[in-house]
């Protein structure tokens, strides 16, 4: 699909789950017109605010610094180079204070993306695993995939914020059942904005793959990254930061067993390395 009509789409989806909110708060409280208004009005001033200022967010909550060429020539080199390959613009970057190695891109368009690395990367992937994993997030950019996926992630986690408000003022309020309706239903918005990021977010990763594949000519260097990456994040999985934003990452650094696995944002990384692999054999990147 082209990337604009996944955008507007996204952007009414989510708009469609607040008027959906605004509604049900309207039957509640016998206000429907009125609320349906200022639900309206606050779903564009959200969409205005996610497109200009959710990457912002992103790179605020996780402390993300932006870095130039000297503070890490390493780094800068490798991003360079693969934005060359990839004939785009020079991103900004970012190195991310985690010890668990990832990485994720964001951004509105390509001219105002940062791709972000946390040290942890950076001490644990060699030279062809950390361009293969920059050609990754470069494979998201190339594909406009940072603003609907930025965007996803700031919106699924305000349903939730809001869902866990209203869950405390249910404890307290005297007005327990509407309180509790309200929960409810934002908790129920809240799943369905992360259906959302799961329907845009499987399919662009496995392509996200093939686009480092093509830009870097090193699927093999990916697939040991994916794999080195997955082993840190299964033993230390990530606990600060807001889980609605794991499908930014290159590999879910929030983890869950049972039912959770069945809504992780990314598909699992052994087909991930198992697609890596048959690239290889098929392009010859041997």
């Amino acid at each position: 699909m082209n990337p604009t009509l996944r955008t507007i789409g996204l952007f009414l989806a989510l708009t469609a789950l607040l008027l959906g909110v605004g509604y049900v708060l309207g039957l509640l409280y016998g206000v429907t017109y009125y609320s349906l208004v200022f639900f309206f009005i606050l779903a564009m001033a959200i969409n205005v605010f996610s497109y200009f200022y959710s990457s912002k967010i992103v790179l605020w909550s996780y402390r993300a610094r932006i870095i130039n060429e000297t503070e890490n020539p390493r780094l800068y080199d490798v991003v360079k180079k693969v934005a060359f390959n990839a004939n785009l613009p020079m991103p900004r970057v970012a190195i991310v204070p985690l010890s668990v190695p990832n990485a994720f891109a964001t951004g509105r368009n390509p001219k105002n993306a940062v791709i972000c690395v946390t040290e942890g990367l950076l001490n644990t992937l060699n030279d062809d695993e950390l361009e293969g994993v920059i050609g990754h997030e470069m494979g998201h950019i190339k594909d406009r995939d940072i603003l609907i996926m930025t965007v996803a992630a700031t919106v699924a986690g305000a349903f939730s914020f809001m869902a866990r408000a209203y869950f405390w003022r249910g404890m307290f309020s005297r007005d327990r059942e509407n309180s509790w309706l309200i929960y409810l239903f934002l908790a129920l918005a809240a799943f369905a904005a992360v259906l959302i990021q799961l329907a845009i977010s499987r399919q662009r990763e496995f392509k996200a793959d093939e686009q480092s594949a093509k830009i870097t000519k090193k699927p093999l260097a990916l697939a040991s990254a994916l794999r080195k990456i997955e082993y840190y994040v299964t033993k230390r999985p990530l606990t600060a930061g807001n889980p609605s934003t794991a499908s930014l990452f290159i590999v879910n650094p929030f983890r869950g067993g049972g039912i959770i696995r069945l809504f992780s944002t990314h598909p699992p990384t052994e087909e991930r390395i198992k697609r890596l692999e048959e690239i290889a054999r098929k392009y010859s990147y041997l």
